[in-house]
């Protein structure tokens, strides 16, 4: 039997790193935006981590997860946004004499599957569904030969060798999410916390509902310190992971065969620490809900486009799952042998069926509302701007 998630007072993740190296963080910057690096040309790490999103995005995508550099490829889960990754801490299981068993946390990726962010820049790099570079040989001809060679040469020295200068290029785009850049602290929540803001009453109960362990308990695993100043106490996640049995998304195409399912932590490969025990399969790391309100697919598969939607998800998953799951299929996307690792101990989700839902329609609207507050401000109104020419799935 899963416990509860509990509240737990972590350590705030230190900075990672020296301070930031301008060279480099500039070099890491053009690599990001470069959309040579692509094949064919013409997609770059921006495209689908969008700075009109957050950072986050769907490169055109409407299915939830986001389009490849060639039609018909997708991505297989949804794009996570890459502000603040320098608080997020590699992956490690958290021991706590009160816990039955060390519980995992930290690393990048819905599923922690790396551990650094220059290792973390080669996978969508690769992936042929994603940026689909070809060979580190490839890419190291784009490096060598484009604009901003000087500057690769400058910040890294020379070198012919192709696995040197695509550990440089980790490095540089490492360099450049994590800078201050990437860290703005720029939301009304930061202002209201240093003093500088006052919510609205709709933000301040939504805020309330947030932390309220009866209603929302948000708060239980998108931790927040609602009276520090410094943004790494209020990231809005523990870093943990959970099984919270999103619906199935219809449109990924995966999805097409009933056998698929995404499971997870318990995919991890390659990792120093193993994290194959089954009891792990279909949990997914909590995201952090900064700028949660720009993205245009959340959860791991994409499935909900909007912010209330999800919020509505939790209120009804265990009350009324037939609004939840389509046809009557409850947790349509986890197979039946890994159903016991749900969650079903949290303030939401330990209700029977048929009772009244956590949260009310308003009181919904409410914790939306309070979510809106931790957009950052150069975001606000990016974010209005909409996004680019939608590509849909092949037909079947």
């Amino acid at each position: 039997m899963i416990p509860a998630r509990r509240t737990i007072v972590l350590p705030v993740p230190p900075r990672r790193g020296p301070p930031d190296n301008p060279v480099l963080v500039t070099l890491g910057k053009k690599i990001f935006f470069d959309e040579r690096l692509s094949e064919p040309p013409g997609t770059s790490c921006a495209s689908c981590h969008d700075p009109a999103r957050a950072f986050s995005g769907s490169h055109g995508s409407r299915i939830g997860v986001p389009l490849g550099s060639r039609p018909g490829h997708f991505a297989r889960r949804s794009t996570p946004s890459v502000l603040y990754l320098r608080y997020v801490p590699a992956f490690y299981y958290f021991e706590d004499d009160e816990a039955p068993a060390p519980e995992p946390r930290g690393g990048f990726f819905w599923d922690g599957r790396s551990d650094s962010l220059a290792d973390l820049a080669r996978q969508p790099l690769f992936n042929p569904d994603e940026m689909n570079a070809g060979t580190p040989r490839r890419l190291a001809g784009k490096i060598a030969g484009g604009p901003y060679a000087k500057d690769f040469l400058a910040a890294l020295g020379p070198s012919s060798d192709p696995q040197a200068i695509l550990r440089g290029v980790g490095l540089a785009l490492e360099a450049y999410l994590k800078s201050d850049e990437m860290t703005p602290a720029r939301s009304k929540y930061d202002d209201y916390v240093r003093g500088r803001a006052t919510l609205t009453e709709q933000e301040r109960q939504g805020l309330e509902i947030f932390k309220d362990r009866r209603r929302g308990a948000c708060s239980g695993c998108h931790r927040m310190a609602e009276t520090s100043t410094d943004p790494a106490e209020s990231m809005f996640t523990d870093y943990g992971y959970d099984a919270v049995a999103l619906p199935r998304n219809p449109s990924l195409p995966g999805s097409r065969n009933p056998a698929s399912f995404d499971l997870g932590l318990c995919e991890r490969k390659g990792a120093k620490i193993p994290s194959s025990d089954e009891r792990f399969c279909s949990s997914f790391r909590t995201p952090s809900l900064r700028n949660v309100a720009v993205r245009d697919s959340l959860g791991h598969s994409g499935v909900y486009k909007n912010l209330r939607e999800v919020v509505a998800f939790y209120a009804n998953r265990a009350v009324a799952p037939d609004r939840v799951y389509r046809a009557g299929k409850k947790f349509d996307d986890v197979p039946p042998k890994y159903r016991r690792n749900i969650n079903i101990y949290a303030p939401v989700y330990n209700r029977r069926e048929g009772a009244p839902p956590p949260l009310s329609d308003q009181e919904i609207d409410a914790v939306v509302a309070f979510l809106g507050t931790l957009t950052d401000a150069p975001f606000v109104k990016a974010a209005a701007a909409g996004s680019a020419p939608v590509a849909q799935l092949p037909p079947r």
